[in-house]
């Protein structure tokens, strides 16, 4: 049968996506680029908040427009992991739920869909506490700047999140199945590894009682191909000396880590049930810029969590204006059920939520306004994603994560490929952009 895949979420749904598509090809299926093509479509639910959680139900909806086609409907991911009951009695013109544990079972469930005794299925398993072995995951074409899923699962129970109820406990991939991953990544060109998981730093300490990230990042650097390799969603207290000797160290490891803060008031930040505190954050902070003065931080932040008082949000304003992040993103405080949070007293209403959101934000642009103006005259390393209908490149420095981070436009004499790294001359900047022409060597 010919698959569709229609993934929404994070990277690491993407991830989950390509190891669908790898045991489906292995079985005997095809993969499509386009729902017209298909015979299956499959949509990879996200079911983090609640946004996420509409953004899901509105494009089941939009798909399920194929049926008329003749074409069958399967549902799969984090919506599914929390709700397959209430999806499975409310969506009728979907032909089967599948959870996030469940993608081995995949191949089987299809081939009973094409089957004229056919019934609908829900398949929602739990978690393989031995770990995640399987590496077998399909690789696209010119994968110039790849995910690399280290780990599954976590273990912080913060008290706003659902992912241990959806994901399980934390289970670190062995070591050398990674970099098994990583050779066959760069054997197909891939250039960027950006490391992934609901934490990369917890790495290794499920098996070692240690995080043994370092070690990683050391392995990753010899393999050949590789240029650059970037840390996202790193945890603030497990942050090391020698995670941070490691990424000063090696030259491949970008000088850009993603640290969501969340919070940065001692007693929001226990009422939320994170492990930091508003001393040890600053002294995190202050040893990456010391051992690289070039690091571009990039962090997340919650705005209205249950109970945040006016000064509790103004030390988090002070924040944002004493550590000029280079990079920051900040989201309103999503009640989700099943969560402590969900039951605490004192919730915030939605406006003041939103009012708080915008305050940070508009801070924020001016911050990266003067950041990005400082690197006016600078001559940079840029990789490129696209080229725009006008011809300019559009790319994204050693300090920017795809999609969510700055990029760079800029114009060439010569003629590049997605995957190129060219050297840029900053031209101009704006809040979130710079403008630049390749520099001539």
């Amino acid at each position: 049968m010919k698959v569709h895949f229609d993934t929404l979420g994070c990277p690491k749904n993407f991830d989950d996506s390509q190891v669908a598509m790898a045991r489906l090809e292995a079985a005997g299926h095809s993969i499509v680029s386009s729902p017209e093509a298909s015979d299956v479509i499959v949509v990879n639910t996200c079911g983090f908040i609640e946004d996420a959680k509409k953004e899901s139900i509105e494009e089941i909806f939009h798909m399920s427009e194929y049926k008329q086609a003749g074409k069958k409907l399967i549902v799969s991911g984090c919506l599914v992991q929390r709700y397959a009951d209430e999806l499975f009695e409310n969506m009728p013109e979907v032909d089967g739920f599948i959870g996030v544990n469940d993608y081995d079972k995949l191949p089987e469930l299809l081939d009973s869909l094409s089957k004229d005794t056919a019934q609908r299925f829900k398949q929602r398993g739990g978690c393989d506490l031995t770990g995640i072995e399987d590496v077998m995951r399909k690789i696209p074409e010119n994968p110039y700047s790849a995910y690399l899923r280290i780990a599954e699962g976590c273990n912080n129970r913060c008290a706003y999140c659902v992912i241990p109820q959806i994901r399980g406990p934390y289970r670190s991939r062995p070591m050398e199945n990674i970099l098994e991953e990583a050779r066959k990544l760069a054997d197909a060109g891939c250039k960027e590894l950006i490391l992934i998981a609901q934490d990369v730093t917890c790495y290794g300490m499920d098996v070692h009682g240690k995080s043994t990230l370092p070690q990683l990042l050391t392995r990753l650097c010899a393999i050949e191909g590789i240029r650059w390799i970037r840390l996202m969603y790193c945890y603030e207290d497990r942050i090391t000396d020698e995670l941070i000797e490691t990424m000063a160290r090696e030259e491949k490891i970008c000088h850009y880590i993603d640290i969501p803060l969340q919070h940065c008031s001692d007693t929001m930040l226990r009422r939320m049930n994170r492990r930091s505190t508003s001393e040890s954050i600053r002294q995190t902070l202050r040893k990456l810029r010391e051992a690289m003065p070039d690091i571009h931080i990039r962090t997340t932040l919650i705005v209205g969590f249950p109970g945040e008082t006016e000064e509790e949000f103004s030390e988090l304003l002070d924040l944002v204006e004493e550590q000029k992040f280079a990079r920051l993103g900040a989201f309103t405080y999503s009640l989700e059920e099943g969560t402590p949070a969900a039951e605490m007293e004192n919730q915030i209403p939605e406006e003041e939520k939103q009012a708080r959101l915008d305050a940070v934000m508009l801070r924020q642009m001016d911050i990266s306004l003067a950041n990005n103006q400082q690197k006016i005259g600078q001559v940079l390393e840029v990789l490129i994603d696209e080229q725009d209908e006008d011809g300019a490149y559009i790319g994204r420095t050693r300090y920017d994560a795809p999609e969510i981070d700055n990029t760079v436009i800029f114009t060439s004499e010569k003629k590049h490929h997605t995957g190129d790294i060219v050297q840029v001359r900053v031209l101009d900047a704006f809040d979130y952009d710079l403008e630049g022409r390749e520099e001539v060597l």
